[in-house]
């Protein structure tokens, strides 16, 4: 069957879609963008993505290209007519198409909207949980509003390719030596003390929507959380450590820069806190 994308008001076969070659998200990487998982056919935390996205957008005074309720039909529709049940959806606003300009087009012209929608292998998720995955660092060169979800990802590409070759599944950014985020993630540690840290919401860091989910998990669980920035020193006499994503859920790390963290296995804290979101989630039975 083949995929199925949404392009400006139309549904096409994703091998045949296509954006303007003036598109602004094309030529100044001038959009935002939101992935969101579908389990069993149903959004989670819908409502979450959509904020943040619509956050994002008035950041960089992008005007949505349709109201949330026609948004949300959109994405809908996109799951169904990809025959999907898990999935991970992705969803991209440009300011639109305009003769290449570095200020704005005025008057403002309308926003692109793409939405593609690709499987989403829970049982592959759950099996790598089990084992915990290896993380690499590198320095955090990314530009000061990463709080923003835009388009720009050369650096958390740069990043990934990094960790890729190093055999790891994600790069840990480092600025001025503390430990900001994943390069598609947000990054935690648990201390000696059971404590769990991860950086504050700020420039510095993308808020994600996975990240405020787990605390509420922890706050249920009576875990404490510190929302502080921590440095490398702290990286390395951590007793564990984990990464939380759409695509990752709560992700138990093993191994950071080829050393092994804790006993080299998933760490209590990261799968309670684990079992915690995929119930919430209604994953798993209550």
């Amino acid at each position: 069957m083949p995929r199925i994308a949404y392009v400006n008001g139309r549904y096409v076969r994703q091998s045949e879609a296509a954006v303007h070659i003036e598109d602004r998200g094309y030529q100044f990487a001038d959009g935002v963008y939101e992935v969101c998982l579908v389990i069993g056919g149903a959004y989670w935390d819908e409502e979450g993505h959509l904020d943040r996205l619509d956050r994002s957008l008035r950041e960089l005074e992008i005007s949505p290209p349709m109201s949330r309720s026609a948004l949300k039909s959109v994405l809908s529709a996109v799951v169904r007519r990809n025959r999907l049940k898990n999935a991970l959806v992705y969803l991209q606003v440009t300011r639109g198409v305009a003769p290449r300009n570095h200020a704005f087009p005025n008057p403002p012209v309308p926003a692109s909207l793409v939405v593609t929608a690709k499987p989403f292998d829970l049982e592959k998720c759950e099996a790598q949980a089990e084992k915990g995955v290896a993380v690499v660092t590198q320095p955090d060169i990314r530009w000061g509003r990463v709080d923003i979800k835009t388009i720009g990802l050369l650096p958390n590409a740069l990043a990934k390719e990094f960790a890729r070759r190093e055999g790891a599944s994600e790069a840990w950014l480092v600025r001025d030596g503390k430990v900001t985020e994943g390069a598609a993630s947000n990054a935690w540690i648990v201390t000696k003390s059971g404590e769990v840290v991860t950086h504050p919401l700020g420039d510095e860091i993308l808020g994600g929507v996975t990240r405020q989910t787990v605390i509420a998990c922890a706050e249920e669980l009576q875990i404490k959380i510190s929302e502080r920035p921590f440095s490398l020193k702290e990286v390395a006499e951590a007793t564990e450590l984990f990464l939380t994503s759409a695509s990752n859920l709560v992700m138990p790390i093993v191994k950071i820069d080829g050393r092994e963290v804790g006993r080299g296995a998933p760490g209590p804290v990261a799968r309670r806190l684990r079992e915690a979101y995929l119930k919430r989630c209604a994953l798993t039975p209550a």
